[in-house]
């Protein structure tokens, strides 16, 4: 399918083919019909890509701060190959389309195939010829609205939440300061308030389309505005100021202070300068509310990704009420948008679309409009080799590591895929719920093909390893489907996430000859190594603290989500009881946990904990697993005791040896958690068809061990492994 993208580092729109995405749970697949830009926000977005990469940093001194605080923590080679993976990428554009619904995920409610619909959010109402949204975010056409109106679904829930905020009432005397696509928008639901309304735009002829679509005045920011909203407020100043413009400038806001009443109220919908001026504000006592886009739910995963609504009786509007309110304006004619499209264009010329709204030819627009055919078939697989490169796909070579990649995320682009490159393994075929990433690492990496669907790239008789690099909750599922179908499989940690879903991979890995690897990357560390070379001729029990200063991730998190996630015990503290196993040698049989307690909603309390493990060779170990520490501090220290010996790591940079009473230092010119050598083993593995590096048993041992660290939590006792 077509889709509309910008790349990051250059800031340059191009329509390219991405594969179709498929259903989800939770989602509905909407076959575009039309999308609008949003001629404002999407303008600073594609300015701000444009940029240099000094200009950006100037214009989002935020972003800057992350970098600086990542670099502190993972150091600045690591810091600087995130930051240009992240600019390299292509990012989708848009963010309100209208369609029709081809396919209902499981537990959607109220939707069905054939609904004429409204889609709302980034990145899921994208300028795309397919799209698959999630069903808060999904709201149907009522009888008399046609999918361009729909279109305009998302922005008008944006002006109605500013209206809202602002909380006019009959008669009252309203403000909008710009008066382009929202500012056009809330000039009508003013007015459908009984509100007098008067507009202000630098645009001569958006100001005449206010009057038209019912603004009682309105004129340009000149010298007399205040004047004249003055005498229009017959001396009394404006009860509501709604800002709608998109600028950087201070402007509006000092402006919306200077026309305000004693005690007025000021909304900012827009992307303004914010810059307030006190003394305005202060001697007027102003009420300044900044509008959170659509409406309640924006930007909460719960919300917007889960499908969990807010209850009715207490959050009247959320976004998804916001867009229906403002289509059913739409529907009886309280608000009319015809007047404000100026331009069509087909999906194919999506970037001439925005050089338009850049300004590259200076064309006055306002409403932009995509197109998208309904007779073309959607492709789920992109060729991206020339036919002649192709890889012959009737079976794999066995000295050969043919690669296909199931999930294109952070850590498959930064570790796996230049690990797997550096040992010489050919690139197959991959698959990720987002085509978009799929496409972007497929070429980059030079992948046979791209799409979008994982039993493909596991049914291709050329892949001889199948790596799966998704959110864990597919973890399970999609191991044991490769392993049936023969394929070696590397899965990134969380082996599973239940007892059940363990069960399944261990029949399936037990059922065949090829190799099941999991993504335990520490014992493979050269500290590691050496700790364990250091103890080997011990011959007795181990002691082992492992303390993590893991910090804090947000509750809503996809990770935090039970069924997404499992949580960070299942999805990181794997990582810790797999090296305590390959240190002492044995596996954990018993385990006991207690987290920290408290009235803070934003601590996951789980996520600072201490776990106690026993080992069946007599050896015992501590995980100090703590979110609630500062970031300067480094992140793992080991220290393990035994026979009169200790061996201390330090966030796998250096070691210190102690042993007759003296000290050892060692120092690696970087910090190394093992990747690349896991990834050699596992290329050697597939290459001489040898045994996995880590014994299925271990590999059980160390996943029911976190399922039994989540019941000591719960329980507040020991549990067996």
């Amino acid at each position: 399918m077509k889709q509309v993208l910008q790349n990051m580092k250059t800031g340059a729109v191009t329509v390219v083919d991405v594969p179709a995405p498929v259903l989800q749970r939770g989602r509905v697949l909407v076959r575009a019909v039309a999308s609008l830009i949003s001629a404002g926000t999407e303008r600073l977005k594609v300015e701000l890509g444009r940029k240099s990469l000094l200009s950006k940093a100037r214009a989002r001194p935020d972003l800057v701060r992350q970098v600086v605080e990542k670099a502190k923590r993972e150091g600045v080679v690591s810091t600087y190959h995130a930051v240009r993976a992240k600019l390299d990428a292509d990012a989708p554009l848009g963010y309100s389309a209208a369609g029709l619904v081809v396919g209902v995920g499981a537990e959607v409610m109220g939707l069905r195939v054939g609904d004429r619909v409204a889609c709302a959010g980034h990145p899921f109402a994208a300028h795309a010829e397919l799209l698959s949204v999630p069903q808060n975010l999904c709201v149907p056409l009522p009888v008399g609205v046609g999918f361009e109106a729909g279109a305009f679904g998302t922005l008008g829930a944006i002006a109605l939440q500013g209206v809202r905020l602002a909380a006019p009432t009959l008669g009252e005397a309203c403000v909008v300061i710009g008066l382009g696509l929202l500012g056009q928008l809330t000039v009508q639901l003013l007015k459908a308030h009984g509100c007098r309304v008067f507009g202000v735009d630098l645009d001569a002829s958006r100001v005449a389309l206010a009057c038209m679509h019912g603004a009682d005045a309105a004129c340009a920011p000149d010298e007399d505005v205040a004047r004249r909203i003055e005498a229009w407020t017959r001396g009394r100043g404006a009860d509501a100021v709604v800002i709608t413009a998109a600028t950087r400038s201070n402007q509006p806001i000092e402006l919306a202070g200077r026309v305000s009443r004693l005690k007025g109220r000021v909304v900012a919908v827009g992307l303004v300068g914010m810059d307030v001026p006190r003394e305005l504000y202060y001697e007027r006592e102003l009420t300044l509310h900044v509008s959170m886009s659509y409406g309640p739910g924006r930007y909460d995963a719960e919300y917007e990704e889960r499908g969990h609504d807010y209850p009715f009786a207490y959050v009247r509007w959320t976004e998804a009420r916001n867009i229906e309110a403002f289509l059913d304006a739409l529907a009886t004619g309280s608000v009319r948008v015809a007047q404000l499209i100026t331009h069509r264009f087909p999906i194919e010329q999506g970037a001439r679309a925005y050089e338009l709204i850049a300004g590259a030819n200076n064309e006055a627009h306002l409403g932009v409009l995509l197109e998208y055919p309904h007779e073309r078939p959607l492709e789920p697989r992109i060729e991206l080799r020339p036919s002649d490169q192709r890889t012959d796909t009737t079976q794999a070579r066995a000295d050969v590591v043919r690669v296909g990649l199931i999930g294109a995320g952070s850590y498959a682009r930064k570790f796996l895929l230049p690990q797997l490159q550096a040992t010489g393994a050919e690139f197959q075929a991959i698959a990720s719920a987002s085509g978009i990433s799929a496409r972007d690492v497929g070429a980059k990496y030079g992948f046979s093909y791209c799409g979008a669907q994982a039993d493909e790239v596991i049914s291709d008789p050329s892949v001889n390893l199948v790596v799966i690099a998704t959110r864990h909750d597919t973890h399970a599922q999609l191991a044991a489907a490769a392993l049936r179908k023969g394929r070696h499989v590397f899965v990134e940690k969380p082996l599973a996430l239940t007892d059940e879903e363990l069960d399944d991979v261990c029949a399936a890995a037990t059922q065949t000859d090829a190799q099941l690897f999991v993504g335990f990357n520490r014992r493979f560390a050269p500290l590691a190594r050496r700790a364990k070379e250091f103890f080997a001729d011990a011959n007795a029990p181990l002691s082992i603290v492992y303390r993590v200063n893991a910090g804090r991730i947000a509750r809503d998190h996809w990770i935090q989500d039970e069924r997404t996630g499992g949580g960070r015990i299942i999805g990181e503290v794997c990582h810790f009881i797999d090296l305590m196993q390959f240190l002492t040698g044995a596996q954990a049989t018993r385990v006991f946990a207690e987290s920290i307690t408290g009235r803070n909603r934003e601590i996951v309390a789980d996520d600072s904990c201490m776990i106690t493990l026993r080992f069946n060779d007599g050896s015992n170990g501590t995980i100090a697993y703590l979110a609630e520490g500062d970031a300067a501090l480094t992140k793992e220290r080991i220290e393990i005791f035994g026979s009169g010996r200790s061996f201390v790591i330090e966030d796998f940079r250096r070691a210190a040896l102690y042993r007759n009473g003296r000290e050892e230092q060692i120092k690696l010119r970087a910090q190394d958690k093992g990747q690349a050598d896991e990834v050699r083993a596992l290329c050697a593995m597939v290459r001489a068809n040898l045994p996995a590096p880590i014994a299925l048993a271990d590999l059980i041992a160390t996943t029911r061990a976190t399922f039994r660290i989540r019941e000591s939590l719960r329980t507040g006792a020991p549990q067996s492994v």
